[in-house]
């Protein structure tokens, strides 16, 4: 059975705006699934002193989400695949705005994080939904202007959410939990203008290996660890940023939010113009700009020793920001069968938020022995590896991906 595509806007064209606004609007509210709240954290941190390990139980508030978003992501790919995508979305958008708020009223370290594991199974099940309708309603080039798109509203919400939640953590470290409360007013537009797009029927539905071959298998896998890496990496600009801050005497909680939003900013920018580099530089071509873009960043947050350095070492990676998560998915959906979406979209948020959880677990001991500046020196090394790899297959043979007109 085939997608629908969003080739043209003569039919209907009030319903697919509608639609597409929608699924925008959508896609903000993954940014707060743990981020919106990192200018909290030391707030967190301060309210539970007294708990063991506080330092990284308060982490944990930020990125408990991401276990729980790569536990249910698979399972809510199946269930979409096999019974379509709306239920799961407004299901999944009502828990999101009830378990984000809990943070208003939870008054211990275990409630606050009981609170945050509910978010997360909502977010995997808002995320796979997404990225799979997207998948059915776009192909080949508008799929990847679609997709920059897509991330140019991310990185909207970024800068809206994450300075916003940096000024209200300084009223108080509770406020910014009153964000999410917004997934309300999407409720009504998704019940009006989403519409089912594809319906596979559970016959049809086989594991993903056995559609995509062992080529198709291969690039999956290695897509996939791609993106649980670039998570580890990334990760710790939200969970470790603010701490680093405070090191060299920027105790302001909106400092951090202000320097995460300049690269949201700027990553906006790097977004608009995504389907651009992906005509010109193919799947691969992109990978090396954006993991390029982002180790340079890290490289230079390792070196500074004041504000402004902060600032420009954000404002580099935004490169990276706006154009890095489209691609994994932009790839994930010339992989995937049009009866395997639902599912691969759920292994892609699984491994990214994989890569979400595993990042404060991985850079803490790092950081407790070698310091922060060395632990993004490091971080930023290994990702201008992976660039240079991903330079070298680009230059290399060419690798079809799938018969959808994509370059490697």
């Amino acid at each position: 059975m085939s997608a629908h595509t969003d080739t043209s806007s003569a039919a209907k064209p009030v319903s697919q705006i509608g639609r597409n606004v929608t699924l925008l609007s959508v896609s903000t509210l993954t940014i707060m699934s743990g981020a919106t709240i990192s200018a909290s954290l030391p707030g967190i941190a301060a309210r539970f002193a007294d708990m063991p390990n506080v330092e990284l139980l308060s982490r944990l508030v930020l990125t408990l989400p991401a276990l729980f978003i790569a536990a249910f992501a698979p399972v809510a790919g199946l269930i979409i695949d096999r019974y379509g995508r709306k239920p799961m979305l407004i299901a999944t958008l009502v828990l999101f705005a009830l378990a984000g708020c809990s943070g208003l009223l939870a008054d211990s370290l275990p409630g606050l994080l009981i609170g945050r594991a509910v978010l997360g199974i909502a977010v995997g099940g808002i995320m796979t939904t997404g990225t799979a309708l997207v998948g059915d309603f776009f192909a080949g080039p508008a799929r990847d202007r679609y997709m920059g798109l897509q991330q140019a509203f991310v990185g909207i919400g970024g800068a809206i959410f994450l300075t916003g939640g940096g000024f209200l953590a300084e009223v108080h470290w509770r406020a910014p939990f009153l964000i999410y409360a917004l997934a309300f007013l999407l409720l009504p537009a998704a019940l009006i203008f989403i519409r089912e797009s594809v319906r596979v029927e559970p016959v049809q539905a086989a594991m993903p290996q056995a559609g995509l071959g062992s080529r198709g298998g291969l690039l999956l896998t290695v897509l996939l660890i791609g993106a649980v890496f670039n998570m580890i990496c990334f990760y710790m600009i939200p969970t470790q940023l603010p701490f680093f801050l405070k090191s060299i005497g920027l105790d302001a909680p909106s400092l951090a939010g202000m320097a995460i939003g300049l690269g949201q900013l700027v990553g906006i920018g790097a977004s608009l113009v995504f389907a651009r580099f992906r005509q010109a530089l193919g799947v691969m071509g992109v990978f090396g700009l954006a993991f390029g873009s982002l180790g340079l960043a890290f490289v230079l947050l390792s070196f500074a020793t004041d504000y402004v350095g902060i600032l420009f070492g954000m404002a580099v990676s935004g490169i990276g920001m706006g154009t890095i998560m489209p691609n994994f998915a932009g790839a994930a959906m010339m992989i995937a069968l049009p009866q395997l979406r639902g599912r691969i979209s759920g292994l892609l948020v699984a491994s990214i938020f994989t890569g979400q959880f595993l990042s404060p677990i991985l850079s803490q001991p790092v950081i407790g022995s070698a310091g922060y500046a060395a632990t993004y020196g490091m971080a930023g090394m290994a990702m201008l590896v992976v660039a240079f790899a991903s330079l070298a297959v680009r230059l290399g043979p060419r690798i079809a991906v799938r018969a959808e007109g994509g370059r490697s």
